[in-house]
């Protein structure tokens, strides 16, 4: 029917406006309104997001090094080999 989904019904009486995406400005206030906002939002979740990755990171390293140290040979079995 070569309709776009937007066009699908004509409706009286509803009156719509529009920005162009063009004249938008995405990035209004990124810099002077985001980042102070960004450092905020970290401070106070700091606490509750980073101990759990302290954590895994700890028990994921004690668990390399235990692999490691499993993997080796042990040199006593082989001290009567010629």
């Amino acid at each position: 029917m070569g309709k776009h989904f937007g066009e699908l019904a004509k409706i009286r009486g509803i009156i719509t406006y529009r920005l162009s995406p063009f004249e938008q400005r995405a990035f209004a206030g990124a810099i002077s309104h985001g980042l102070p906002n960004i450092f905020v939002r970290m401070r106070s979740s700091i606490f509750r997001v980073l101990p759990p990755f302290i954590v895994a990171y700890l028990v994921y390293d004690q668990v390399e090094k235990k692999h490691h140290q499993l993997m080796r040979k042990n040199p006593a079995d082989y001290e009567n080999d010629e």
